[in-house]
C-alpha cells in the first residue's frame, strides 16, 4: 500500500508493507531475496531464521540511533514518564512542549531530536506483518517434525504479541492484523484493545509450552513466553492468571536471581553484583541464569549501527563542555577538544543529555535506606563525585583536582545549564565502553528485554491487586535484598512502592511509558482506588488518567513553568497517555476507518472500534 506524499515520495502505509526499508521491496520482491517467501519460507531452516530477525529487529527497534542526530526511539518511551524528560537545551524540535508538538502530523519517525512514536507505529507493524508471514507459511512448509513446526509458530505468535502488547499500550485501540499481507490493502479498521489482548493472551498460553526452556543466549526462551503473558494477563485485569505465569518463570528450575559475584570484574573487590549483573560481557555468559530475553549486540558487520548504543551520550550530563561548568573563581572546569581530552570521558563518557532523568529518578525513590548497591557511589554518581581537571587551572586556580560546585559561596550558579549539565546518572547501568577510541558515547552492548527480577516485580504487582500485600512484599524483597536494601513490610506496599522498585530497577530497561499506560488502564477497567485517592473510568480515559496523575506528581519539569533557553516550555496533558495515530496512516485507509486517539486533531470522526478478532 503506497501513496505519493507532497514532496513527491512514496510511503508505506501502517508500516505493513515494508520488510526492508522501501514499500516496493515488498511490493516487488527481489529474486532470491531473504524474505522472499517463496524462496525461503518453505522449510524448518528459512522460517527459524526469519524469527532470528524478529530477535534482531527488537534491537534495531528500541536502542538505535537512526542517525547522528536522532536518538534512539526507546527515549521516547523514558521521555513520555515520571523518570525522564528529552534534555536538548539549544534546539526548538526535542519533544520536550508536549501539547504543542506532540501532533498526528508532526514527523514523529525520523526528525533529529524529535520524539519517536511513529516510528515504533511503523516498526510494530512492520514486525507484526512478519511474524503473519511466518505464522501463515509454516503450515504449508516442510518440517522434520512436528517439533519443529510449533517452535516456529510459537516463535513467530510471541513476537506478534510482543509488538502488540506495546502498540496497545502506546496508541490504545488499533487495526488487528492476524494474517499474511500479500497484496495492497486500504481497509483496516481499528479494533479494541482488550480484544487484541484477548487474542494475544489466547496465542500465549496455547503456543508458550512449544518453546524450549533453555535456549542460547539471544533467543526465546518458554520463560520469556510466559513473562510477556504475566504482563497481557495484568493489562487484562487477571491477576490470578498473571501469578500462574509469573511463577512458571520463577518456579521453572532455570533461572534464577544473579546473587553472587560473576563474570568478568568478579575479582574486582571495588565492584558488586550489581556491577556485575549489568557488564555487557556478562549478560549473555551461561552463568547468567536471570536473564530471560535479550538482544545480542556485537562490534563489526552484523552491528546495530556504526557507533553502537550511544547510551552514554543519552544519559550522562553535558560536563565536559567548556565553560558550561565554572570553577568559583570563574574558570572553566573542564575542557573537551582535539587538543585536550577530558580523562573523564574515557572513564564515564561524553554525555550531551538528551535523556534527562528528574529528581525522582535521582532522589525521590531512594529515600527509603542508604544502603541500595544501585546509588551506592561507584554504581552511580553524582556531579559532585567528579573534580574540576582542566589543565589550565594548574598554578592559576586553588579548584583544580576539587569537586565540581553548583553554586559559590554567595548562592550564584556555576552551572550554566542546569536541565544538561547538572544530574546524576547510574553509571552501572550505562557504561559501556566504545569500540572505537574517538567516540566515548557508549558502543555496542547486549541488552536485556526481560529478566526475572521483573517477573518477580510483575507477581508482586499482580498479588497487590488482589490485595495480598504480605505476598507483593516477599517478591519485593527479593529483588531489594539483593541490593542490600532494607526490607519492606507487608504495610508499606503500595503502587508507588511498585513503581518506585521498578524505577530503580529497570531504568533503561522497561519501556516506562508503555507499563504506566498499562497500570491506568487496570485503574480505568477496575476502578480500584489509587494511592492518590482517586479513582478512573474508561470512559473519561483520555481526560482522567492515573499515567498522568503519577507524571505531574513526581516530575519535575511538565507543567511545572520550566522553560529551555530555545523557551521550549515542558508541557503535558493526560490525553499523552495515548500516542497520536500517524495522520499519513489514516489518510491512506481509504477503504477502511483508522480512529485517531481523543485529544489529538480528526478524533471527532472516529467511529466505534471493532470488538472482535476477525
Amino acid at each position: 500500500m503506497k501513496f505519493l506524499d507532497k514532496k513527491g515520495i512514496y510511503v508505506c502505509a501502517l508500516g505493513l508493507l515494508t520488510l526492508t526499508t522501501a514499500c516496493t521491496d515488498w511490493l516487488e520482491p527481489k529474486p532470491l531475496s531473504f524474505f522472499t517467501p517463496e524462496n525461503s519460507f518453505n522449510s524448518y531452516g528459512g522460517l527459524k531464521t526469519a524469527t532470528d530477525m524478529l530477535n534482531r529487529d527488537v534491537r534495531y527497534i528500541d536502542y538505535y540511533p537512526t542517525g547522528f542526530s536522532a536518538p534512539p526511539a526507546f527515549l521516547t518511551e523514558l521521555v513520555f514518564s515520571d523518570v525522564a524528560v528529552n534534555g536538548m537545551t539549544d534546539t526548538n524540535n526535542p519533544p520536550q512542549d508536549l501539547n504543542r508538538q506532540i501532533t498526528p502530523s508532526a514527523n514523529l519517525s525520523t526528525a533529529a531530536n524529535a520524539g519517536r512514536s511513529g516510528f515504533y507505529w511503523d516498526s510494530m507493524y512492520k514486525g507484526i506483518k512478519d511474524a503473519n508471514t511466518i505464522i501463515s507459511r509454516s503450515k504449508t512448509a516442510t518440517f522434520d517434525s512436528e517439533e519443529q513446526r510449533k517452535e516456529v509458530e510459537g516463535l513467530a505468535y510471541f513476537h506478534r504479541a510482543y509488538r502488540y502488547y506495546r502498540l496497545v499500550h502506546q496508541f490504545g485501540d488499533v487495526p488487528l492484523i492476524t494474517e499474511e499481507i500479500t497484496e495492497p490493502r486500504y481497509n483496516f479498521y481499528t479494533t479494541k484493545r482488550e480484544v487484541i489482548l484477548r487474542m494475544m493472551k489466547e496465542d500465549l498460553e496455547r503456543t508458550a509450552p512449544y518453546l524450549k526452556k533453555e535456549v542460547n543466549k539471544g533467543m526465546v526462551s518458554q520463560a520469556a513466553a510466559y513473562h510477556l503473558l504475566a504482563k497481557i494477563d495484568l493489562a487484562l485485569g487477571e491477576f490470578d492468571a498473571a501469578i500462574d505465569a509469573t511463577s512458571k518463570v520463577i518456579n521453572d528450575g532455570v533461572h534464577s536471581l544473579m546473587t553472587e559475584r560473576f563474570g568478568i570484574d568478579k575479582n574486582d573487590a571495588t565492584k558488586n553484583v550489581i556491577w556485575d549483573l549489568h557488564r555487557s560481557e556478562n549478560k549473555a555468559l551461561p552463568a547468567n541464569k536471570e536473564v530471560l530475553y535479550m538482544v545480542l549486540d556485537r562490534f563489526g558487520p552484523e552491528g546495530g549501527s556504526a557507533t553502537g548504543l550511544e547510551i552514554k551520550r543519552q544519559v550522562l550530563p553535558m560536563y565536559s563542555a567548556t565553560n558550561n561548568l565554572l570553577t568559583p573563581d570563574g574558570f572553566a572546569g573542564f575542557v573537551d577538544n582535539d587538543e585536550v581530552k577530558n580523562p573523564y570521558l574515557k572513564q564515564y563518557g561524553r554525555g550531551i543529555c538528551t535523556l534527562r532523568s528528574t529528581w525522582y529518578h535521582t532522589h525521590m525513590i531512594w529515600t527509603l535506606d542508604n544502603t541500595d548497591l544501585r546509588h551506592a557511589k561507584g554504581n552511580w554518581m553524582e556531579m559532585s563525585d567528579l573534580n574540576y581537571n582542566n589543565p589550565s587551572l594548574k598554578g592559576k586556580s586553588q579548584w583544580y583536582g576539587k569537586p565540581v560546585q553548583l553554586t559559590d559561596a554567595k548562592g550564584k550558579y556555576l552551572c550554566k545549564d542546569t536541565i544538561r549539565a547538572w544530574v546524576g546518572w547510574p553509571h552501572y547501568k550505562v557504561y559501556v565502553p566504545d569500540d572505537t577510541e574517538a567516540n566515548w558515547r557508549g558502543g555496542h552492548a547486549d541488552w536485556y528485554i526481560f529478566r526475572l527480577a521483573e517477573t518477580y516485580l510483575l507477581r508482586a504487582e499482580a498479588y497487590y491487586w488482589k490485595g495480598m500485600k504480605e505476598e507483593a512484599a516477599a517478591d519485593l524483597n527479593k529483588i531489594r535484598a539483593r541490593a542490600q536494601a532494607r526490607p519492606l513490610t507487608a504495610s508499606e506496599v503500595t503502587m508507588k512502592t511498585i513503581l518506585d522498585e521498578r524505577a530503580r530497577e529497570l531504568f533503561y530497561e522497561e519501556p516506562r511509558k508503555t507499563e504506566l499506560t498499562r497500570i491506568a488502564y487496570i485503574y480505568a477497567q477496575t476502578g480500584k482506588v489509587a494511592d492518590n485517592g482517586k479513582t478512573y473510568s474508561l470512559d473519561k480515559f483520555s481526560e482522567n488518567n492515573f499515567f498522568f496523575d503519577q507524571i505531574s506528581k513526581y516530575s519535575d519539569f511538565y507543567n511545572k513553568g520550566v522553560k529551555t533557553a530555545k523557551g521550549n516550555e515542558y508541557t503535558m496533558s493526560p490525553y499523552h497517555v495515548l500516542w497520536p495515530i500517524p495522520i499519513d496512516a489514516i489518510k491512506v485507509n481509504v477503504q477502511g476507518h483508522i480512529n485517531q486517539n481523543k485529544g489529538y486533531s480528526g478524533s471527532e470522526d472516529n467511529i466505534t472500534p471493532l470488538d472482535h478478532s476477525n
